[in-house]
């Protein structure tokens, strides 16, 4: 499930979109999520509202499963996860609840919001993506370097970035040991 900051990179968004359009997740969110993501991005950067709003359409229509609606009655048993954030783990224990996917972990940069024993409890992993994609890398290595590679040419093509080596991109989204993990694919590539 993805909080709203994993919904604010504009490298990480679109990755993990493709690789769940790929198979390897399941996207969870819920309108608060996406009104959360489209007001603090509308804010930060000089962005069109309605081409976040656009964007969040998108999304919906393309995973129609994904959005949990109203979350509020599995906020109730949290009693130890940051107040602002309740709404996020409500969100996984929904999926739980709905057995929409399984394991169902919470995606977000800010794992100090958030209670793992009361997680687990609700049957919910925490986890900030590049410990996951990391993760991934040793049985997905192939996939995970043909939706980066695919993801940063699309971000490049669109005028959305401009051109810089994807290990500094990686990076700059702090995804530190991704980067790690594709400098030395490459690497090992170059010397074979």
């Amino acid at each position: 499930m993805l909080d709203a900051c994993i919904l604010m990179s504009g490298l990480l968004r679109p990755l993990l979109l493709n690789l769940a359009h790929a198979g390897l997740l399941l996207p969870l969110w819920t309108d608060k999520i996406g009104q959360e993501w489209q007001r603090n991005a509308a804010r930060l950067w000089p962005i069109e509202p309605e081409l976040l709003q656009n964007e969040w359409q998108l999304m919906q229509e393309q995973f129609p499963h994904s959005n949990m609606g109203d979350v509020t009655e599995f906020e109730v048993d949290l009693r130890h996860t940051d107040r602002k954030d309740k709404h996020v783990a409500a969100t996984g224990i929904a999926g739980v609840s709905r057995q929409v996917a399984q394991p169902i972990s919470v995606l977000t940069w800010n794992l100090k919001d958030f209670s793992r024993s009361e997680l687990r409890k609700q049957q919910l992993g925490l986890i900030d993506p590049d410990r996951l994609l990391s993760q991934w890398w040793a049985t997905q290595s192939s996939l995970l370097q043909q939706h980066i590679d695919a993801t940063i040419e699309e971000l490049f093509s669109t005028g959305r970035r401009q051109p810089e080596p994807v290990v500094v991109m990686l990076k700059r989204d702090r995804l530190f040991r991704l980067a790690g993990c594709y400098e030395r694919m490459v690497q090992a590539t170059r010397t074979t």
